[in-house]
């Protein structure tokens, strides 16, 4: 697998985001899965290569979409939450499905994920603890597969026109789900120490 290589194309203006002050971001992501980037600030051509240190070939597919994330509009930060462990996705809704290529309904859809002020994505954010970045023509979630899958509900709920408040009770019952799943988690060991 040494020098197998993958390649992502990034939005120009997002290659700054991905290579950091001073370079500081390519480094941290060259550095933490022991792969190389090539990137071409002409084209937005980025090629991943696997350096001869990685221990795991797979590394490969999380630096991609590492990547995609921060190309999507993610902030570094919130890109590396992929780093965490197996469980964390990203997923990325690609609004050219939904409305093809008409700029004003995408405008639209797009107001209506964020809401006024942000007040919308930070909802979504809050109840389900995914980042959620709404950027060119896509929607992109950073989250356990829990956490993804609900905010991509909630997100698909308002594309397809559903109230906010809807929407809002829906988050509301997902948190309360997640709650409990949580504290399900906690019950056994705790009645085994008694």
């Amino acid at each position: 697998m040494e020098g197998a290589s993958t390649f992502v194309k990034v939005p120009l203006d997002r290659i700054g985001a991905l290579v950091g002050p001073d370079g500081r971001v390519k480094a941290s992501i060259e550095k933490k899965l022991s792969v190389g980037l090539q990137i071409d600030s002409q084209t937005g051509d980025i090629e991943i290569t696997l350096m001869p240190t990685a221990q795991d070939p797979t590394v490969l597919f999380r630096a991609k979409e590492i990547v995609t994330a921060i190309g999507r509009g993610f902030s570094p930060e919130h890109a590396f939450r992929l780093l965490e462990d197996d469980e964390t996705v990203l997923e990325v809704i690609d609004l050219r499905e939904t409305v093809g290529r008409s700029q004003s309904d995408m405008k639209r859809l797009k107001g209506r994920v964020i809401g006024k002020a942000g007040k919308t994505r930070r909802i979504i954010e809050e109840l389900t603890e995914a980042n959620v970045s709404v950027y060119g023509h896509t929607i992109s979630i950073i989250g356990n597969m829990d956490q993804a899958e609900a905010a991509k509900e909630a997100i698909q709920m308002l594309i397809r026109g559903s109230l906010h408040g809807t929407v809002y009770r829906f988050l509301h019952r997902k948190r309360r789900e997640f709650k409990k799943k949580k504290m399900e988690l906690w019950e056994p060991s705790y009645k085994t120490n008694l």
